[in-house]
């Protein structure tokens, strides 16, 4: 059996934080809070670079804090979908996150029990052991990191590959 190394995973976290860092950054302050539109006309379900980011540090926090470290979360994830602010506020919230993610994996590095069971609508995926906790941690980043690329794309109106 192959285990994720802790480094292993703290590197494609920061690689995908980084680069939804670098989107943000590209969009300023400006355009960091829109939702996309095609043709004048709002892409139903979109959500701004600012919300997309702000989803992902959540998912950091809960999967991460709650599940792997077991410290006790109150998150409001529907929030996490209106957020707005600063380019800067975000930068610095990301982070945190790491740092605070970097710390729930040292409490917890031993250790390959999850401090919380997972929830009953997750029964059928891989959330039982910290592996696919941080997993799963990965798939949403890089989920994420793709709408955000995309969301970057329309905002700034990037011509696509010909």
């Amino acid at each position: 059996m192959v285990v994720l190394a802790t480094s292993d995973f703290l590197w494609f976290v920061d690689q995908a934080l980084d680069a939804m860092v670098g989107i943000v950054g590209q969009l300023g302050d400006e355009s960091v809070n829109r939702r996309p539109a095609v043709d004048g006309t709002a892409i139903a379900g979109a959500n701004s670079a600012y919300a997309i980011l702000t989803h992902c540090l959540g998912v950091m926090e809960f999967w991460g804090g709650r599940m792997v470290a077991g410290r006790a979360i109150e998150r409001d994830r529907l929030a996490e979908f209106t957020a707005v602010g600063t380019v800067a506020d975000l930068s610095d919230r990301v982070t945190v996150a790491r740092r605070r993610l970097v710390a729930d994996l040292a409490e917890a590095e031993d250790d390959t029990e999850l401090r919380h069971p997972s929830q009953p609508e997750d029964a059928d995926l891989p959330y039982a052991t910290k592996g696919g906790v941080l997993v799963h941690i990965l798939e949403e980043l890089y989920q994420h990191l793709g709408q955000m690329e995309i969301t970057r794309d329309l905002l700034l109106e990037l011509p696509g590959p010909d």
